[in-house]
């Protein structure tokens, strides 16, 4: 009879195949990969595109070689580019009108101003921008007549009538640059639009990244898509083509300053000079509006893609949005809007000194201002690429 001989166990290792050992590879997260697509040189580099073209007031030559350059990049993105038309005739001043714009005024939209506040406003005077060329470059004034914004589309398969909006506006003013307000983001909304565009990118619901003009007057161009294009949801164009001109609205998302939450200001009026350490993306909806019930789910699907994809910065849910291009749609689909601040409580109290202001350049800002938008733009990015079921061709 052979004795039995028992190995130690490192020899007895060494002799088993290592295939035994070996895990199934669980599949790659097509999520993460297009969040990992995203790229704060490219998001800065996007930013600092738009200030080329100063505030890009609508009205201007500025605004209309704006819309043509973002037309532009959509299109090298492989995203399909039309344009929403209209004409903006701006009313005669009325002293008594509330500032809002999604709605009016803080007491519907946006809750009650808390803690220190400074004064916050429109600059008017050209002459508080200190930079002679920006100046020159914003000095053309607005005029009434036709209006252009630019969006592009997504299309998904098998329910290409079935559609989320993402959306920006590329307007500002104030006699800077607006490179945060709202530079920041448009850039989110088109980087956004880039990582989904790829050709091995696959959506089964179709989203249309919009940049809305006109915001600052009262967000006319989602008024107006929303005048045109409503009663088209859902229509195959032409008839049994399975085409849709204006799949069903699903959801609508606006991104309107996202990089500067450096707190509120200090007892004498200064603020920090970095982000405040909890520093957050806000994910708002309205909590009067017909569809907040809706609307928070959205909300709290776009926090819970923030606390799985985002790299630096979490994100709070807040009840109260306003003044934004979300505000017309808020009470016919779910609509949030994601920003730096609370927008009623926190920018109208003077969180943000750059808000219209000759300051709201791009060289204000930092590599961690940039970042907090980089972190919205994975938080949207995440939540989209998952409600529309996307994945990536091997």
């Amino acid at each position: 009879m052979r004795a039995h001989v028992r190995l130690p166990l490192h020899i007895f290792l060494l002799t088993v195949p290592l295939s035994l050992f070996a895990q199934t590879d669980a599949p790659p997260d097509p999520v993460k990969t297009l969040v990992e697509r995203l790229d704060l040189e490219r998001y800065k580099a996007t930013i600092k595109g738009l200030t080329q073209f100063g505030d890009r007031r609508q009205g201007t030559d500025r605004n209309r070689a704006a819309v043509d350059w973002i037309d532009a990049q959509l299109r090298s993105y492989g995203c399909p580019t039309e344009r929403i038309k209209y004409v903006y005739d701006p009313p005669p001043p009325n002293p008594n009108a509330g500032r809002g714009r999604g709605n009016t005024g803080l007491a519907q939209g946006g809750g009650r101003p808390r803690g220190i506040r400074t004064p916050t406003g429109v600059n008017t005077d050209p002459m508080k921008q200190p930079d002679e060329k920006l100046r020159a470059l914003n000095m053309q004034p607005t005029t009434p007549g036709p209006r252009e914004a630019v969006y592009c589309t997504k299309v998904g398969a098998p329910h290409p009538d079935e559609m989320y909006i993402v959306s920006g506006h590329m307007d500002g003013h104030g006699w800077g640059e607006a490179a945060n307000d709202d530079g920041s983001g448009t850039a989110l909304v088109m980087e956004v639009a880039r990582a989904l565009s790829g050709a091995d990118v696959r959506t089964e619901r179709t989203i249309r990244f919009v940049l809305w003009n006109n915001e600052e007057t009262g967000s006319q161009a989602a008024r107006a898509y929303i005048a045109q294009r409503q009663a088209l949801q859902g229509k195959e164009d032409p008839a049994g083509s399975g085409k849709y001109a204006e799949p069903k609205w699903l959801g609508m998302i606006q991104h309107d300053m996202m990089l500067f939450d450096h707190g509120m200001p200090n007892a004498d009026g200064t603020m920090r000079k970095e982000q405040r350490p909890e520093a957050d993306v806000n994910i708002e909806f309205q909590v009067n509006s017909k569809m907040a019930a809706e609307s928070q789910k959205l909300a709290w699907i776009f926090e819970a893609a923030n606390e799985k994809y985002a790299t630096d910065y979490p994100a709070s849910v807040g009840s109260h949005m306003t003044n934004t291009d979300s505000g017309p749609f808020q009470d016919l689909i779910p609509s949030i809007s994601l920003r730096e601040n609370e927008r009623g409580t926190q920018i109208g109290s003077g969180w943000d000194p750059q808000w219209h202001q000759p300051t709201d350049v791009y060289a204000t800002y930092n590599d961690k201002d940039f970042r907090l938008g980089l972190n919205a733009a994975q938080t949207t990015l995440a939540a989209i690429a998952g409600l529309t079921v996307t994945t990536i061709k091997p």
